[in-house]
């Protein structure tokens, strides 16, 4: 594992799922953790397990340090106080981990549905929660890490080359994270800072295996943990040679194979491959 005890990060988007192993990992590697979202003990947001409060005593237990901040990342007064925050606690920011997303909420089993029969709910919320959301965060944290010369932004993502995502609200909504990482490293390169997408595999979030518990079945061999996802923002991290990959797109199994890390059960789970058709 390596060795990230002078590294402050904010992983936004943490209550539950890819944020939590992001959380927990960055938090094993002795990372401070800021970690946001909407749900904190005793007012949670969806009939789902998971708080930041949690989150942030998982990561503690891990040997970082964790520190809870309820944040709805769609309201901008929130953005700015979790910032405000963290300079005037630690006056620096070393990696910032875009990865909340309110995509799913309320989707129900129409996720694929032609997008003539999509409302423009959805269509609110992934980007709002989402492109927005990611927008809104590395604003704000530009500013500082380009004051202290150094930092990563990582944006996550989905998707495999120009396949179909399955759902034309939601394959425009990841485009446009994607590109907001490639467009932030172009104007971010002259002061080397890093920017760069991560694309998850099939992971077991909470969502996931409610989902598959829903049918009476099991998640599927090819999923991962989320803490898979989390070893590769840490390897990102602790790569002195990461500017090499600013503005890139990378998939977290290809990354496991690069950096040779496992996912928790000492599987290397291969990159993730849609069955669609290129658009």
């Amino acid at each position: 594992m390596p060795d990230l005890t002078d590294t402050v990060a904010l992983v936004t988007g943490a209550s539950r799922g890819v944020g939590r192993g992001i959380a927990r990992e960055l938090g094993a590697a002795g990372a401070t953790v800021y970690v946001t979202g909407r749900s904190v003990v005793g007012d949670a947001t969806e009939d789902l397990p998971g708080t930041v409060t949690e989150t942030a005593t998982l990561v503690d237990e891990a040997g970082g340090t964790g520190i809870a901040v309820r944040c709805d990342h769609a309201a901008d007064a929130d953005v700015e106080a979790l910032f405000a925050q963290i300079e005037r606690d630690h006056g620096r920011l070393d990696l910032l981990v875009n990865n909340v997303w309110g995509g799913y909420e309320q989707y129900g089993d129409t996720f694929d549905a032609p997008f003539w029969e999509q409302s423009l709910d959805r269509w609110d919320r992934m980007f709002d929660v989402g492109a927005r959301a990611h927008f809104s965060a590395s604003r704000l944290a530009a500013p500082i890490v380009r004051d202290q010369g150094h930092g990563l932004i990582v944006g996550i993502s989905s998707g495999d080359g120009e396949k179909f995502r399955g759902s034309t609200p939601y394959d425009v909504a990841k485009t446009a994270v994607d590109r907001l990482g490639k467009a932030m490293a172009h104007e971010l390169r002259a002061d080397e800072i890093s920017s760069l997408i991560l694309y998850p595999g099939f992971t077991r979030t909470e969502r996931v295996v409610q989902a598959f518990e829903e049918m009476g079945e099991e998640p599927p061999e090819e999923t991962h943990s989320p803490e898979y996802v989390g070893r590769a923002v840490v390897a990102l991290a602790a790569d002195e040679d990461v500017f090499e990959k600013t503005g890139g797109i990378f998939a977290v199994g290809d990354l496991a194979r690069e950096y040779d890390f496992t996912d928790t059960d000492g599987s290397q789970p291969p990159r993730f491959e849609l069955d669609t058709e290129e658009l």
